[in-house]
C-alpha cells in the first residue's frame, strides 16, 4: 500500500468533471486551446490579478516580500526580531547600545521566477488544475513586481524540456513572458520533474540582487533544498506551494486509483477509513519537511489551493508580510 502524499487520483467516470476558473483557464493550453481561446483566458486572467491586487503595495518594495534592499540607510536602536546581521557595531561602540543599519528598499526590481510544470501539475480535482493556479500565480507575481524600471524573467522546466526568459522591463515583456509560459507544451506522463535544475540555471551566471519566486508542488523529496539554499545568499526568496484537496486527503469513495504521473506507476486502492488516515498522516509529513527545507533555506511561503480563493490568499499572505515588517524606532539614527 502506498501512503506518500505523490499520487494522483483518477477521477471516476460516473462525477462530473472539475470546472476551470474563467481567470485562471488560460493555463489548460497548448494540447487544448485554440490561439484566440487562450488570448481570452490570459486578457481575464489579468484583468482578475489587476482589478483585485492593484494597490495593495505601493511605494518601496521588494514587490510580495516588502523589505531590505542594497543600499545603506540610517542605524537604530536594535529590536526583537531584527536580522543580527544587519548589525551596525561602530554605532553600537558608540552608543554603548545595540544598533543595526536599515537599508533601502530597491526602487529597481530584478524578479525571476522558477515554475515547474511537471506532470504532476496536471492534475486538479477542484476549481482549476495545479497547472493553471503556477500560472496564475506567475501573472500575480509579474503584476506584483511590475513598473518603475523593474525586469522580470523566469526559467520554466517540464522535467523534459527548461525554458529560459530573459529578463527585461515592461508591461509587453510581462504580457509576452505569461504567454509563453502558457504555451508551453506539457510533458508526457513518467517524466519527471527537474526544478534543482532550473534553480541551478538561477546560480550561474550569478544574477543581480532581487527577488526569486520559485512556483511548484514540491512533490518528492526536498533534493533542492541545496540549489534553494545558495540563491538566499543573494537574493530574496519566495516560495509558492501549489496545492490541490485530494493531494492531503482521500475521499470516501470505495475503489479507485492511484497514479503518480511522475512516473506512470499506478496501484488499485480500497479507501477504508485506515487508508485515508494513513494517507493524510503521510501529506502531512511531508508538508511539514517541506516547510522545515524552505525555512532552512531562508525561503518564505505562500501556499495556494486549487479549492480556495487565490488572490485572497494572495493579498492576506501579502498584506502579513507588510504588517511584520519591524518599524523604525521613533527618533531613530
Amino acid at each position: 500500500m502506498t501512503t506518500g502524499p505523490e499520487p494522483g487520483v483518477e477521477q471516476d467516470a460516473s462525477e462530473p468533471p472539475a470546472t476551470a476558473s474563467p481567470a485562471a483557464g488560460a493555463a489548460a493550453t497548448g494540447r487544448t486551446a485554440s490561439p484566440e481561446r487562450l488570448e481570452a483566458s490570459l486578457r481575464a486572467l489579468e484583468l482578475t490579478v489587476r482589478h483585485r491586487l492593484d494597490g495593495l503595495l505601493q511605494g518601496n518594495h521588494v514587490g510580495l516580500l516588502p523589505g531590505p534592499g542594497s543600499e545603506p540607510g540610517d542605524a537604530r536602536p536594535y529590536q526583537a526580531g531584527d536580522d543580527v546581521r544587519r548589525m551596525d557595531w561602530a554605532v553600537t561602540a558608540r552608543t554603548t547600545s545595540p544598533h543595526v543599519r536599515e537599508t533601502i528598499a530597491d526602487r529597481e526590481l530584478e524578479t525571476w521566477a522558477a515554475l515547474d510544470l511537471s506532470p504532476s501539475l496536471d492534475f486538479g480535482t477542484a476549481d482549476l488544475e495545479k497547472r493553471q493556479l503556477a500560472l496564475a500565480a506567475l501573472t500575480a507575481v509579474a503584476h506584483l513586481t511590475s513598473g518603475g524600471g523593474n525586469r522580470i524573467g523566469a526559467v520554466v522546466t517540464t522535467g523534459a524540456t527548461t525554458l529560459r526568459l530573459p529578463a527585461r522591463s515592461g508591461v509587453a515583456h510581462a504580457r509576452g513572458l505569461v504567454r509563453r509560459v502558457a504555451d508551453t507544451p506539457r510533458a508526457e506522463e513518467g517524466t519527471r520533474g527537474d526544478l534543482t535544475g532550473a534553480l541551478d540555471q538561477l546560480r550561474r551566471p550569478p544574477r543581480r540582487r532581487g527577488l526569486v519566486a520559485v512556483i511548484s508542488d514540491f512533490l518528492g523529496e526536498p533534493v533542492w533544498e541545496r540549489s534553494l539554499r545558495a540563491l538566499s545568499g543573494r537574493h530574496e526568496l519566495l516560495a509558492i506551494e501549489i496545492v490541490d484537496p485530494r493531494e492531503l486527503e482521500l475521499p470516501d469513495v470505495g475503489t479507485v486509483v492511484l497514479a503518480d504521473p511522475e512516473t506512470g506507476r499506478q496501484r488499485e486502492v480500497d479507501t477504508t477509513p485506515l487508508l485515508r488516515r494513513e494517507f493524510a498522516a503521510a501529506a502531512s509529513a511531508h508538508r511539514d519537511r517541506v516547510a522545515a527545507a524552505l525555512r532552512r533555506c531562508g525561503c518564505a511561503q505562500l501556499t495556494l489551493r486549487t479549492d480556495s480563493d487565490w488572490v485572497a490568499d494572495i493579498v492576506r499572505f501579502a498584506v502579513a508580510r507588510k504588517h511584520a515588517q519591524p518599524t523604525r524606532a521613533p527618533g531613530g539614527r
